[in-house]
């Protein structure tokens, strides 16, 4: 599949494994990958793609998060462009499979990698998909590389490691970071706008709500999927519940006194 430039010198390539995305960000000094997919296999056919391009070598790779669809092809991409470094946060890169292999440039809130005619922005904005989440804000082309904090084809992800309490304050972090005519890139499917970012704050929200509201009513984690409405499919939220309920405080997962 080929990349789609989205912005100027932005391309995506959306790979099918998974629906996920990688990203070539091209500048003055080279191009700087964006995910690196989930096996070896894919990692090189990204490389001859972005061999097509004609942008020049990958200078550097960015890790979104630590999970296998997004780091796998790190090793790959060391071993073809002379081992540029890999970026990620301390969080991530601590919880990234040691064969990836794990990032070496990491920070805890935000840092920059100069392009030298532009500048990405890689920023930690909180605990959601992960706790070691981070966004990439491409200012001068007004693009946003979300990770799995946002994804458009299929509900957000909430599994075994995620934080559904805080996503909705990370998201609301994330939405200023854009503008309304941001081109927002999820980590799994289509390009997206700002509006849909902030429906998906929406309902993330509602989801972490409901989770305090039944938990406050004594509502027991295993009658919780069955005692409320949601704005995702209830197989999407096995993790949430659980997850949400460790979350809280343990007095509001007591059954209310007589």
């Amino acid at each position: 599949m080929p990349f789609t430039e989205v912005a100027d010198r932005v391309w995506v390539r959306r790979v099918p494994s998974y629906d996920v995305n990688l990203v070539a960000v091209g500048g003055e000094r080279g191009i700087v990958v964006v995910d690196t997919l989930a096996t070896a296999a894919e990692a090189r056919a990204a490389i001859a793609a972005i061999g097509d391009l004609r942008a020049g070598p990958v200078v550097a790779v960015v890790n979104t998060h630590d999970h296998f669809d997004h780091v796998l092809g790190n090793a790959t991409f060391k071993a073809r462009y002379d081992d540029p470094p890999v970026h990620a946060t301390e969080e991530a890169a601590a919880r990234t499979d040691p064969a990836a292999p794990p990032a070496d440039h990491t920070f805890s809130s935000a840092a920059v990698i100069d392009l030298g005619d532009r500048q990405l922005e890689l920023v930690h904005p909180g605990r959601g998909h992960t706790a070691g989440d981070l966004v990439v804000r491409v200012p001068d082309a007004d693009v946003l590389l979300a990770g799995d904090l946002v994804e458009e084809s299929a509900p957000p992800s909430i599994g075994v490691d995620s934080w559904p309490m805080d996503w909705p304050q990370t998201l609301d972090l994330v939405l200023g970071l854009t503008t309304p005519a941001t081109v927002v890139v999820p980590g799994h499917g289509g390009v997206v706008d700002r509006r849909f970012v902030e429906q998906q704050c929406d309902d993330l929200r509602a989801v972490a709500e409901t989770i305090r509201d039944l938990a406050a009513r004594g509502v027991p984690e295993a009658d919780a999927l069955t005692s409320a409405e949601w704005p995702f499919p209830v197989e999407a939220l096995h993790h949430a519940i659980g997850r949400g309920y460790a979350q809280l405080p343990p007095a509001r997962r007591q059954l209310p006194l007589a």
